[in-house]
């Protein structure tokens, strides 16, 4: 499988499947959830908010309607209950569970951003070495492409330098 880092709006991707970070109640709000939501230009929020809730670390898929793909997967990394923090188990268990949905659904290729990594409150780079570990560990049928997104420069730095000495 071929894993790389691509710096940009995930909203903005071509792929099979599109990963939302999402909370359990799979309401789209601001960050990587507000992007996706714009730039489907449908009523997915109300798509994806019938699926759920869903446990912590479960996903739920919907079509993508207006982007650039036939599926978003909506990966809940972080609780819409307590504290609302991402934990390492929740954001593995969102990145292996979105990879499973996509090879599931026969896709080939697969954008994922920074799960749990923003309003949820996780510390980015161990949150980026836990994806990229849950990526590099799987081993579905249909995935060949994943890109691992991050939209500023900072976040694509870190991106890089962690899948670097993971991917290696």
């Amino acid at each position: 499988m071929e894993c790389s880092v691509v710096q940009g709006d995930i909203a903005a991707q071509s792929a099979d499947a599109l990963v939302n970070a999402a909370g359990t109640s799979l309401q789209m709000g601001s960050g990587v959830a507000g992007a996706l939501r714009r730039g489907a230009n449908g009523p997915i929020n109300e798509d994806a908010v019938s699926k759920g809730p869903v446990d912590l670390g479960g996903v739920a898929v919907t079509g993508a309607y207006d982007l650039d793909a036939e599926y978003v997967i909506h990966a809940a990394a972080m609780p819409h209950y307590g504290d609302g923090e991402a934990t390492a188990e929740s954001i593995r268990a969102a990145t292996r569970n979105a990879l499973a949905a996509a090879d599931e659904r026969g896709c080939e290729s697969l954008v994922v951003p920074a799960l749990g990594c923003g309003v949820a409150g996780f510390d980015f780079a161990e949150g980026a070495r836990i994806i990229c570990e849950a990526v590099r560990g799987f081993e579905g049928e249909h995935l060949s492409d994943v890109r691992f997104v991050a939209y500023g420069d900072a976040e694509y730095e870190t991106v890089r330098r962690v899948a670097e000495e993971v991917w290696a």
